[in-house]
């Protein structure tokens, strides 16, 4: 697993709206949250796959024994059932997108 960074000449500028399209059209549901500085996200999993983008900030990130310190554009792919854990690092609060793959049902 390794952070990626939006890359504007392919993805167009790094704002809340376009990465939201952006990953709306790669089949993710999209919030934008706002986390202030102190901010703990203890040990936890999902029932999704997921996205956490940063669009300001620094976010720690930590899984499968690895550190990722997300700054501004970069991304990090959780797979569903993956143990992390999360924190806002140091004084400026963290502006993030957390998208979920979408299930589709299966076929009658």
């Amino acid at each position: 697993m390794k952070a990626h960074h939006w890359d504007p000449e392919v993805d167009g500028p790094l704002t809340a709206a376009t990465a939201t399209s952006r990953l709306q059209d790669l089949g993710y549901r999209c919030a934008c949250y706002t986390y202030p500085p102190g901010t703990v996200f203890p040990e936890h999993s999902h029932e999704l796959d997921k996205i956490d983008l940063v669009l300001k900030g620094r976010f720690l990130i930590c899984m499968d024994q690895r550190e990722y310190l997300l700054g501004e554009g970069d991304y990090l792919e959780i797979p569903m059932g993956t143990m992390h854990r999360a924190a806002v690092v140091g004084d400026e609060e963290v502006i993030s997108i957390d998208a979920e793959r979408l299930v589709r049902g299966t076929p009658e």
